[in-house]
């Protein structure tokens, strides 16, 4: 948006220069204009349009008194009152003001001809001024949002609602169920393996002969570790699916075994049997080598993508 040409230039202008413009819009308003007007005439601010505004009033005023003053020295040497010096001074001041009024300066001039004048109709008087009106641009309204008790999220008619987070369950009483469990699992495989040849060994020959080590411990640490690790592997879900399903299947049998080992000691014992069968024996001699086998297959398949 351009600024309009005034006294021949589109820039802003001072005060002084925007009167000459500002006293045609005044005369033909018949008022003073409002300074929303002044500011879209002249593409200025309010302040300027303030002082513009101000200085066209104080005109208005000063041209205001000194035509009621003229008028009332024509009215007077019109009805006889003035000398003829006074009555054509006045007309010359009005004939040759450019602010006054047309019927005045039409007054004077019949006057300076000698042209009996008609009555004087009562000059208009500018109005009061009117308040400035609001800035163009309203202030934006402030309002206190009212807050929101709930926000729900909007989704397709048909997709279903993700269910509300629930809490995690609490796991320490699987210690209390661990603890007896334990006991029991590994008494019954130490024993077994007693039954089966596994017994006090010494790993480090030569190199420290001193230590010893009971080898039935090595049936309820494989079997049943390897049976809680697949079991958690299966139901974490967190695993691609040949891991998962080889998981299963292990952590099923690894449980499966390790409850008929538990079952073929007690019944052994119960027996009387100080040495158990050799198809036994040949199982439980497995076990080592097949948990190892089974924990290396399930440690590969959770890191390979299906």
């Amino acid at each position: 948006m351009t600024a309009p040409a005034i006294n021949g230039t589109k820039y802003p202008q001072p005060v002084d220069e925007l009167l000459p413009a500002a006293r045609l819009l005044f005369v033909k308003l018949g008022g003073p204009p409002s300074r929303n007007r002044l500011m879209r005439e002249f593409r200025i601010g309010a302040p300027k349009a303030d002082e513009l505004r101000a200085r066209l009033i104080a005109e208005a005023e000063t041209v205001r008194e000194r035509l009621a003053a003229q008028e009332y020295n024509l009215v007077r040497g019109g009805t006889g009152g003035a000398t003829d010096a006074d009555v054509a001074d006045a007309a010359r001041r009005v004939a040759a003001d450019p602010t006054a009024p047309g019927y005045l300066r039409e007054t004077a001039r019949d006057l300076l001809a000698g042209v009996a004048p008609d009555p004087l109709p009562t000059p208009v008087m500018p109005e009061p001024t009117p308040p400035a009106e609001p800035d163009p641009i309203p202030a934006p309204e402030i309002s206190t949002a009212e807050p929101v008790a709930e926000v729900t999220p909007v989704s397709h008619p048909d997709t279903p609602a993700p269910p509300a987070p629930a809490r995690s369950a609490v796991v320490w009483p699987v210690v209390l169920l661990a603890l007896p469990a334990f006991v029991a699992i590994w008494s019954g495989w130490v024993g077994l393996g007693g039954l089966t040849g596994f017994g006090i060994v010494h790993p480090l020959p030569g190199i420290w002969d001193s230590f010893s080590i009971n080898s039935a411990i090595t049936l309820p640490i494989g079997v049943e570790t390897y049976g809680a690790y697949a079991l958690y592997v299966w139901l974490s879900g967190r695993v691609p699916e040949r891991a998962r399903r080889f998981a299963k299947w292990s952590a099923l049998g690894s449980l499966a075994i390790g409850a008929l080992g538990q079952v073929a000691y007690h019944l052994l014992e119960a027996a009387g049997v100080t040495s158990a069968p050799w198809w036994i024996t040949t199982a439980v001699a497995c076990l080592p080598v097949a948990v190892l086998g089974m924990g290396a297959a399930l440690a590969h398949l959770v890191r390979t993508h299906d």
